[in-house]
C-alpha cells in the first residue's frame, strides 16, 4: 500500500477537474493504494481494464479502504470485511456503491477526476449550524464547585467509573464544567460514530494530549495530525499488515513457546503468577521482534524486566498531566517527574542504538529501502509528506508508540480474558474443544482457525475495554446531534455504556463469548455499538496483531494449564490510568488434568 499526496493540475495542460495524483511507476502492483485529492481520502486498485480509483472511506464505518487487501477482484475493508467489486465498486451482498472517480495517465502521470465526491456531498449537506438546537450549556450535568465545577469529583484511577455513573444518572449526553470550560460527554453509539468517521478533518485527539506526548518524545502515529498523521499511517499499517504478519508468525510462535516453558516453571514450583506482568512481558518481546527485529527476550530475563519498568511509568504520567489543572513539572520537577525523565532517557538510548543499527542495514544493503524488514527500516527509508526523510524525534517519537501500544492494551485485555475465564468452566471447555493438542498453534491458518478464542477476546473487550474514555477536540464550528460546538470544543467519547446496553446486547452484563458465533442470536446483537479498537479512517492500525496474539496466547495457556485465581473475584478491580487494567489479578498455574484435590491440599 502506498500513499500519494496530490497536487495542484493548474500548471499542467488538463481539464479543470483532473487533479495530479502521482507518478504510475510510484503505484507499482494491484493495490489497493491509498491517495488522496483535494484533501479527500481516495482508493486506486488495478484491474484487467487498467486503473479505478474510487471514494477512499468504506460506507459501513469510515475506514481506509486503501489500508484494505484485494482478493481477487474484491476490494476487502479490512474492518469488517465489506467487499467491493473493483471494477464497478458495488457491495457484494448489499446495496452500497463505492463512488467511482474517473482516472487518466499521461505521460506517466495519473490524474484523477474527484468532482463526483464532491456532487455526493452537495446532495447531502451538513446541517446548517443555526439548525443546532442546543448547546454544551443546556445539558444535564452534575453539580459542580464555582470555577472548579466538577474538577475534584474526577477521581482519575477510576475517572471511567466516575464517567459512566454520570451518564447512567444524566444520559447518553451530558456536559462537565472543568475549570470554566464545558466538556461534552457522549456514550450514544451513533453520535460516536459520526466523531470517529469526521476524524482527522473535524476532530482531533486533545490538542493537551498532543502536547503531552511531544513534551515526552513519545509523539507518533497515534498523537499526530493532518497530512503528518497520513504518512506516519501508512508505515505503521504496512508493518502490521496481514502479509507481514503470515511472515512474521513463526517469531511469535517462537515467543509463545517462551512463555509456556517458562508457565511449566511456575506450574511445577506452584508460584502464583502476577498474569499481568507476564502478558507484558510477552507483548513487549512480541512489539519489539515485529517492529524493530530486535529479540530482546524478557520472558528468559530473571527479576524484573527492564523495559516493562520504564514503560509502566509513562501511562500514569499521561493521564496525570493531561488533566492537570496547571502544569507544574513545566517549572517544578518532583521526584516522579525526574524518575519518568530518567526512564525516557533510558529508553531513548537502547532506541538510539537500534536506529543505528539500522541506518548501518540500510546503508550496506540499498535493497532494504524498497523491501524493509521491520517498521524501523521503514520509517528510516521512507519520506515525509514535504519529501523530506522523518526526523529522529518522529523515529524515535513512532518506536515508543508502538511499544507502548503494543504492549499494555494486548496484555490488559488477556487478564480481562482469564479474569472472566476463572469464573467460566463452560467457556473454557468450549476454548479446548477447538485447541486439539494444546501445543501453540503450529501456523497462522490454525491460530485463524480458532474461533472461539476469538469470540472470548471480543466478549472480554466488550465488558473491559481497555479505552473506555476517548477526548476529542473540534478543528472547526460542527454539530453533533442537535448540540451545537463551537471551535475547540472538547467532546469525550465513553465506549463501554452502549456495549453493556440491554437494548443492544442481551443479558449484557454476562460474559457469553458464544453471543459472537451465533447466527440467530437470542435477543439484540448489535455489533456495531462494540468498538475495541476505535472505528473511522484513525482505527488502530494494530488490531489484526492483537486479535492474533490474542488467540495464540489464550490457545498457548488453556491448551497446557488449569488456571485459577489466588483471590477472590471481588479483589479484582478496574484500575485507569490512559488505559484500564485489572488491578489485583494473580493466578496459579496447574499442568492440564493434574489431580484437583492434590491442589486442595
Amino acid at each position: 500500500m502506498e500513499k500519494i499526496r496530490a497536487e495542484s493540475s493548474a500548471t499542467v495542460t488538463s481539464p479543470p477537474t483532473l487533479v495530479k495524483i502521482g507518478n504510475a511507476s510510484q503505484l507499482k502492483g494491484s493495490g489497493p493504494h491509498a491517495i488522496s485529492a483535494d484533501g479527500r481520502d481516495l482508493v486506486l486498485v488495478r484491474t484487467s481494464h487498467g486503473a479505478r480509483v474510487f471514494q477512499g472511506r468504506c460506507p459501513h464505518q469510515g475506514a481506509l479502504l486503501g489500508e484494505g487487501e484485494l482478493d481477487g477482484d474484491t476490494l476487502v475493508c479490512r474492518n469488517h470485511r465489506w467487499r467491493f467489486n473493483t471494477e464497478t465498486g458495488r457491495r457484494d451482498g448489499g446495496p452500497q456503491c463505492l463512488v467511482a472517480c474517473p482516472v487518466v495517465e499521461t505521460d506517466g502521470n495519473l490524474w484523477v477526476d474527484v468532482s463526483a465526491l464532491a456532487s455526493e456531498s452537495a446532495a447531502a449537506p451538513a446541517p446548517a449550524r443555526d439548525a443546532a438546537k442546543r448547546t454544551v450549556n443546556d445539558l444535564p450535568h452534575p453539580p459542580g464547585l464555582p470555577f472548579l465545577g466538577n474538577l475534584l469529583s474526577l477521581d482519575l484511577d477510576r475517572l471511567h467509573l466516575v464517567l459512566e455513573g454520570w451518564a447512567a444518572k444524566y444520559g447518553s449526553l451530558f456536559a462537565l464544567r472543568l475549570v470554566g470550560k464545558r466538556v461534552l460527554v457522549v456514550s450514544d453509539p451513533e453520535l460516536s460514530q459520526i466523531v470517529f468517521r469526521a476524524r482527522p478533518e473535524t476532530y482531533r485527539r486533545s490538542s493537551k494530549l498532543e502536547r503531552v506526548f511531544d513534551e515526552l518524545g513519545v509523539a507518533g502515529v497515534f498523537s499526530a495530525e493532518g497530512s503528518a498523521w497520513r504518512a506516519q499511517r501508512r508505515l505503521a499499517m504496512e508493518a502490521l499488515s496481514h502479509r507481514n504478519l503470515r511472515g512474521f508468525y513463526p517469531s511469535l510462535q517462537k515467543v509463545a513457546e517462551r512463555l509456556r516453558r517458562r508457565w511449566q516453571t511456575a506450574a511445577q514450583a506452584g508460584t502464583a503468577l502476577d498474569i499481568v506482568e507476564e502478558l507484558k512481558r510477552f507483548t513487549v518481546d512480541v512489539t519489539t521482534l515485529l517492529t524493530f527485529g530486535e529479540d530482546v527476550n524478557t520472558l528468559e530475563q530473571t527479576g524484573d524486566a527492564v523495559i516493562q519498568r520504564r514503560l509502566e511509568l509513562l501511562f500514569p504520567t499521561f493521564q496525570r498531566r493531561i488533566f492537570a489543572t496547571i502544569p507544574m513539572w513545566r517549572s517544578i520537577r518532583s521526584p516522579r517527574d525526574r524518575q519518568v525523565d530518567q526512564a525516557i532517557a533510558e529508553l531513548r538510548a537502547w532506541l538510539e542504538r537500534l536506529v543505528a543499527e539500522a541506518r548501518a542495514r540500510v546503508a550496506a544493503e540499498p535493497n532494504r529501502v524498497a523491501s524493509p524488514a521491520n517498521f524501523l527500516e521503514a520509517m528510516i527509508a521512507a519520506r515525509d509528506e514535504s519529501g523530506q526523510p522523518f526526523s529522529d524525534a518522529v523515529i524515535f517519537g513512532n518506536l515508543l508508540t508502538m511499544l507502548l501500544a503494543g504492549e499494555d492494551t494486548t496484555a490488559y485485555t488477556l487478564a480481562w480474558a482469564i479474569h472472566h475465564l476463572c469464573d467460566d468452566p463452560q467457556s473454557v471447555a468450549a476454548l479446548r474443544a477447538e485447541l486439539g493438542t494444546g501445543a501453540v498453534p503450529s501456523d497462522i491458518e490454525a491460530a485463524n482457525r480458532l474461533v472461539y478464542a476469538g469470540a472470548i477476546a471480543n466478549e472480554a473487550m466488550r465488558l473491559r475495554p481497555v479505552a473506555p474514555l476517548l477526548i476529542f477536540e473540534t478543528l472547526t464550528p460542527t454539530i453533533l446531534g442537535d448540540i451545537d460546538l463551537p471551535a475547540e470544543s472538547v467532546v469525550m467519547v465513553l465506549t463501554r455504556p452502549p456495549a453493556v446496553d440491554a437494548r443492544r446486547f442481551h443479558a449484557p452484563d454476562q460474559f457469553l463469548p458464544q453471543r459472537w458465533l451465533d447466527p440467530n442470536p437470542t435477543g439484540p446483537h448489535e455489533p456495531a455499538a462494540h468498538i475495541p479498537f476505535g472505528s473511522g479512517p484513525r482505527i488502530c492500525p494494530g488490531r489484526s496483531l492483537a486479535l492474533l496474539e490474542m488467540k495464540v496466547l489464550l490457545a498457548t495457556l488453556y491448551g497446557s494449564f488449569d488456571v485459577t485465581r489466588t483471590a477472590p473475584a471481588a479483589d479484582v478491580r478496574e484500575q485507569f490510568a490512559f488505559t484500564m487494567s485489572p488491578a489485583g489479578l494473580s493466578v496459579a498455574l496447574h499442568p492440564r488434568g493434574a489431580d484437583t484435590r492434590a491442589r486442595d491440599t
